[in-house]
């Protein structure tokens, strides 16, 4: 059909308005031919809608989309039918007038883009991008969003006037012309303007100190130079290049938002709170009141357009499309189900795969930290997902969004604050905004999603409006939870609540002693309630913003839901498969310290105190550890309690365990030998102890069953927290979860199982569906609120100082993307335990050359007879070029009558004097490749020695090197295979590190690690079940085997088990690391991401400690609504007992929400 004049659809009344034209009939009915020819965007026999009612939202017969279209008519500005599977098209989006790309003349005289300077660059992106979009400080009046936003004209209302635009940049553009002084080759203004202000933002200088050192370099300039000579000068020198920010005034008790249709109010509506500060009796001259409260928000669709706006960004914003990931795993949330699940129900949205998925969170700091009273700022961070796993949740691309007054929390009323940003989130779903992509130097129309939320517990429920506190805390069980008041510790507890999750003919179900005393456990588990269900049980509960201070009738009683969040504005929000993320990070830490709080016995802070033992009276079938109200005896003996000897034995422990380089904090600064307590311990250090040293320290100081169920906690942490998920253990882990729980209970008090505990049943499933916890816990958002508290410089106005130092750093981050790159910067500075030597080779050539740096004194040694021998041999035998030739070599042995020991040791003795000979009898009758005839004549003999090597993201000493130092970093592992291709560990330590070089037409360099080897069979022994690698350094491998390639091997760091026994094992427990560098096979690159130290390989499943059960799958099932089905009762119709099992990707369609409105389904009825 024609698709160049699409106008009938908007001339849907003849002139006399009574009846429609012919031409808008026959429009429509052609339409719905088409749409009906587009098999793959429909369902079933039916189309989606596209009049004003329906919104693309409904699946229809054709008829009655015409009967929709004759009545409503098209939604606004549906030029491009992308719903109904059309691709989007650039000349349905509204062009700025008189040209498609504008050029300044000061811009068209620096030529190629390529020859720029960089800084010319950086204003080149910036002005093709502002030729299209509307993301100017001016353009955005202080008080209300949509004076600028004009929703109803669509995205041509985001368009700045092409001929003022030569106008606005005109200073930028000459200054990146304009040298810094006469005859200055190395800066122009620009440039140096842009280095000032990033070290300013950089070490959060002072605006008076930053003023000091303009002054001072400025006077030792030529007197014709052109620097600003003040921090004032210079930031409006660059405020062109900065982005806008609004404040709106608040209520001082967070009820409203002085905007809108109430920006004429004085008073609140709901408190008759003034909206400004009263005027001091001692002023006589008339003068502006000041607000009370400012609401500061700063406009996320000019953010989301500088990321197309750089070319430094822009080609990396369709990474999520284009990487490829190893069927069954996830590493990035593009691969997880809720991504996915998202593009399966929008397609349209999918098809522009630089539409944007973002995730947002909400925090409180205290910004005057432990002596600040209770001030507290809320910042809202949106973060985008777009990008590789390498930028993505870094600070760079986290954006402020809003920045709630204090000094209180707002609790509930948190809505009241997120009115602008869901105003423009539902603007950036509906509409979009038209965006200048420099990569293509295309508009396209730019759309965004929020994924889900972060943030800890309590936040959770200022968010999603279900209060997590006290009981029925749960958001995902709600009011089916059981949890229940403890009378004597007076708290709430969960114990026994996970029963329920068992298969119905589990034995824990039947167990009237271990859980309550006399109780068996017959409910199905409570049902995992869908977005939809959950919008009809809040559809006719108030928001926030119309009652900021009452809560709904039944609060407490039957329900815990404080408000109707404001989230469920955004059309797709009940649609979505997870909405708020749990969040991982302070899940674990507070699992932690209730289990090694109460295992240590450390005084308030354990679960075990008199209360607990009187509930244990009380509630459970424990007579030997129970002490009712009577009861004046000691403290009974428990089985989860090590004494006072174990406990000093473990701390000291503590104190002398030697770590690798930057693995975690000093233990000496936390620990309290004197007290026997530990103390400011934090949420990483938590993460190390209980994931990788929990198991060690207890191994020998609990009993096996007790010890057993504690690290089956670590081994889930280990699973879930790892960067790479494997969707089949994940699948395997939800159903052991229960079991894990339960095996707990049998062990732990009531008192002990809070709502942290509680919520380790929900994790498996909700990293199944979201994909790695990377990108969904609080870690990176925490480091960026301590950047935050860092901008605080004026105490009166902390949220004003802190947003215009983020406007500043904006600036600079976006500058930073052009340096130079010997300009160090934040985002540039080199890793900690960077391996990139600049004066390395640049191209690897098969194993050689392979990026590591040597650090420190180098020293140099000859190596002859058979230490040459065998290190050229196993050089050889690595190199993939030589495969051919160790394959005959091999084979011509085996044919022969050998054995594989006896080939083993042919090829360790004669394998290099063979192939030398053989390649050079080659090489004299025809052409051989000169890399084969390097190799062949082998490696000189005088090599380097170094004592440190950066190598993978690793750091590694020479064992005689870091004797006396306070970090592990020689000791090493290497996997390989044996004949029968069972996989061996050689566990061992790092004697020496060499830098071989081979002469030919290319310099080529290798490094080998000489190493100590523990033997593999005798002296390695594993503990599958437990994910435990014991190894005895007495036991020496035999085999003169000593060399490994530097890139072949991993880090770990050995472990003592912690006993009071008389005997000390020589058993230590070797534990595997891995740098912040991945090497990850399952998006086949190297990428860099924080990954806090999380093991290498994949974590088994935890098993249960009863060998005799057999663990099945445990019911939990996730209740979708029937799209056949108009029934508004989340509950009618569940399937508490069927298995719960995750849908794969073969089953895509019976995954599919129904888009139905419950709101125009409602009115159906």
């Amino acid at each position: 059909m024609n698709r160049e004049n699409r106008n009938w659809m908007y001339n849907k009344y003849v002139d006399n308005g009574r009846g429609l034209t012919n031409e808008f009939k026959n429009g429509v009915i052609e339409f719905v031919k088409w749409a009906q020819q587009q098999t793959q965007y429909m369902d079933g026999n039916k189309i989606r809608c596209p009049c004003k009612e329906c919104k693309n939202n409904k699946f229809l017969l054709g008829e009655d989309v015409c009967w929709d279209l004759y009545t409503h008519g098209f939604i606004e500005n549906y030029y491009n039918w992308t719903s109904q599977g059309e691709p989007i098209e650039t000349c349905y989006l509204p062009q700025p007038v008189g040209t498609s790309y504008y050029v300044p003349d000061e811009m068209a005289a620096w030529g190629n883009y390529a020859d720029m300077e960089w800084e010319q660059r950086m204003v080149y992106d910036l002005v093709g991008s502002s030729a299209f979009s509307n993301n100017h400080p001016d353009t955005y009046p202080n008080n209300d969003f949509t004076a600028h936003s004009n929703a109803g004209e669509g995205p041509s209302s985001y368009f700045y006037d092409v001929d003022a635009l030569g106008t606005r940049f005109q200073d930028v553009l000459k200054s990146a012309d304009q040298p810094l002084y006469s005859d200055c080759d190395g800066h122009s203004q620009l440039s140096a303007v842009s280095e000032f202000l990033n070290i300013k933002s950089e070490y959060n200088l002072s605006e008076n100190c930053m003023s000091r050192i303009l002054d001072s370099v400025g006077s030792m300039l030529p007197r014709d130079h052109s620097l600003p000579d003040t921090y004032y000068n210079m930031k409006k020198f660059v405020s062109e290049l900065g982005l806008p920010m609004i404040k709106i005034h608040a209520c001082p008790g967070g009820c409203m938002l002085f905007w809108k249709n109430d920006e004429g109010l004085t008073r609140c509506k709901f408190c008759n709170e003034d909206r400004y500060k009263p005027m001091s009796a001692m002023s006589h001259k008339p003068r502006k009141r000041s607000a009370a409260s400012k609401l500061i928000y700063l406009p996320l669709a000019p953010r989301l357009q500088r990321l197309y706006a750089s070319s430094a960004t822009a080609k990396y914003m369709t990474w999520h499309v284009e990487h490829d990931t190893e069927e069954g795993l996830m590493c990035h949330p593009s691969d997880s189900d809720a991504w996915k699940h998202l593009d399966r129900c929008y397609p349209e949205f999918a098809f522009e795969p630089r539409n944007v998925r973002l995730g947002l969170c909400a925090d409180g700091f205290a910004p005057y930290g432990q002596f600040g009273g209770q001030f507290s700022c809320w910042p809202i961070i949106i973060t985008p997902y777009n990008l590789p796993p390498d930028m993505c949740m870094k600070q760079h691309f986290m954006f402020l969004s809003l920045m709630c007054p204090g000094p209180g929390n707002p609790k509930k009323r948190i809505d009241v604050y997120l009115q602008p940003l869901i105003e423009e989130l539902k603007q950036l779903w509906d509409v979009g905004v038209p965006t200048y992509d420099v990569t293509t130097e295309q508009i396209f129309n730019l759309r965004a999603v929020v994924l889900w939320t972060i943030s800890d517990f309590p936040a959770y429920g200022m968010l999603s409006g279900w209060s997590t506190a006290g009981l029925m805390g749960c958001p995902v069980c709600m009011e089916k939870s059981n949890a229940f008041w403890l009378k004597n510790s007076r708290k709430p507890s969960y114990f026994d609540c996970h029963r329920r999750f068992l298969p119905q003919n589990h034995p824990y179900r039947k167990d009237k002693k271990s859980f309550l005393k006399g109780r068996v456990e017959r409910d199905p588990p409570p049902p995992r309630l869908t977005g939809y269900q959950i919008l009809n049980r809040v559809q006719h509960i108030p928001s926030a913003i119309d009652e900021p201070l009452e809560y709904p009738y039944g609060y407490k009683t039957d329900h815990k839901w404080t408000k109707k969040s404001i989230f469920w504005e955004l059309p797709y929000w009940k649609y979505l498969l997870i909405r708020h993320n749990l969040d991982v990070m302070h899940i674990e830490k507070n699992v932690f310290d209730n289990i090694f709080n109460t295992v240590m016995n450390f005084k308030g802070r354990t679960k075990d105190g008199l209360s607990s033992r009187r509930d244990i009276a009380l509630y459970c079938d424990r007579p030997e550890i129970a002490m009712g109200p009577e009861y004046e005896g000691p403290y009974k003996k428990v089985v989860y309690q090590v004494t006072v000897e174990q406990k000093q034995k473990i701390l000291e422990w503590l104190i002398q365990l030697r770590f690798p380089d930057g693995y975690t904090s000093n233990f000496k600064r936390i620990v309290d030998l004197e007290k026997l307590s530990i103390k400011n311990m934090k949420s990483h250090d938590c993460h190390v102890i209980m994931q990788r040293l929990l198991s060690v320290a207890l191994k020998e100081n609990l009993p096996a069953n007790v010890w057993a169920c504690i690290v089956d906690v670590s081994q889930l942490f280990q699973l879930i927290c790892s960067p790479v998920l494997n969707k089949k253990a994940l699948e395997d882990l939800h159903r052991n979860v229960p079991t894990i729980m339960c095996n707990l209970e049998k062990v732990f008090p009531p008192s002990f199982f809070d709502g942290m505990e509680h919520l380790l049943i929900h994790l498996p499933w909700e990293a199944r569906r979201g994909g790695p916890p990377f990108y969904r816990w609080m870690y990176s958002f925490e480091r960026f609120l301590r950047e935050l508290k860092k901008k605080v410089t004026n105490k009166a106005h902390v949220g004003a100082s802190i947003c215009q130092a983020y406007l500043t750093e904006e600036v600079s981050t976006f500058s930073s993307f052009y340096f130079e790159r010997d300009v160090i910067t934040r985002r540039k500075r080199p890793a900690r335990n960077d391996d990139i030597d600049e004066g390395m080779y640049e191209q690897m050539v098969s194993i050689f050359n392979y990026p590591g740096k040597g650090y420190g004194r180098q020293t140099h040694r000859h190596v002859v007879g058979d230490e040459f021998r065998i290190a050229h041999t196993y050089i050889l035998v690595n190199c993939p070029e030589v495969i051919p030739y160790y394959n005959d070599f091999r084979e011509n042995l085996s044919s022969s009558g050998y054995g594989n020991e006896d080939i083993d040791h042919f090829i360790d003795t004669d394998f290099a004097r063979w192939f030398k000979q053989t390649i050079l009898r080659e090489a004299a009758t025809g052409t051989m490749d000169p890399f084969l005839e390097s190799l062949a004549w082998g490696p000189e003999t005088l090599v380097k020695c170094w004592s440190v090597y950066f190598v993978n993201g690793y750091k590694y000493h020479t064992r005689a090197y870091g004797n006396n130092k306070p970090t592990m970093n020689s000791g090493v592992c290497v996997p390989t295979c044996s004949f029968d291709n069972s996989e061996t560990d050689f566990f061992g330590y790092v004697d020496e590190i060499l830098e071989m070089k081979f002469a030919g037409e290319k310099e080529l360099s290798i490094v080998l690690f000489r190493c100590t080897w523990v033997d593999p069979v005798m002296g390695v022994r594993k503990d599958d079940i437990h994910n435990l690698r014991d190894v005895n350094h007495a036991r020496a491998y035999q085999k003169n085997e000593p060399f490994i390639l530097a890139q072949q091997a991993a880090q770990v760091y050995y472990a003592e088990y912690p006993t009071t026994k008389q005997r000390i094992s020589p058993w230590v427990c070797a534990c595997t690391i891995r740098p912040r560098k991945v090497v990850s096979h399952a998006i086949h690159k190297n990428v860099d991401i924080d990954i806090y130290q999380q093991e290498f390989f994949l974590a088994p499943v935890p098993q249960t400690i009863d060998e005799e059960i057999i663990l099945e799958d445990f019911t939990g099932a996730e209740i979708e609504p029937d799209p056949n089905d108009g029934n508004d009762d989340p509950n009618e119709g569940s399937q508490y007992e069927e298995d719960w099992n995750f849908q794969t990707e073969d089953t895509d369609e019976d995954d599919y929400i129904d888009n139905t409105d419950p709101d125009t389904e409602d009115e159906d009825e």
